[in-house]
C-alpha cells in the first residue's frame, strides 16, 4: 500500500507587493509576496501557486489548512 507524505508549511503572505517572491524570514517562516489584493481569496490563491512553484510540486498538491483571512497561513503540501 502506498501512502502520500504530507507536510505543513507556515507562511506569511504580503499582499499588494510590487514583486512576486518567496523569501525566508528570520524565524524560518516563508514570506510570500504577491501582487493580488486580499479580497475574495485572491492573495491566498496566488500564494498557494507561488508556494507550489517554489517547492517544485503541482498546484493541486498544496492545500490551505488554516488562516484563510489571516496573513499567517498554514498550507499542507503533499508529495
Amino acid at each position: 500500500m502506498l501512502h502520500a507524505v504530507a507536510r505543513t508549511v507556515t507562511v506569511r503572505v504580503v499582499p499588494r507587493s510590487r514583486r512576486v517572491s518567496v523569501d525566508e524570514g528570520e524565524d524560518g517562516t516563508l514570506i510570500i509576496r504577491v501582487r493580488a489584493a486580499p479580497e475574495r481569496g485572491r492573495a491566498t490563491e496566488e500564494a498557494a501557486k507561488e508556494l507550489a512553484t517554489h517547492l517544485g510540486v503541482p498546484r493541486t498538491s498544496v492545500r490551505l489548512r488554516a488562516g484563510p483571512t489571516s496573513r499567517i497561513k498554514r498550507f499542507e503540501v503533499a508529495g
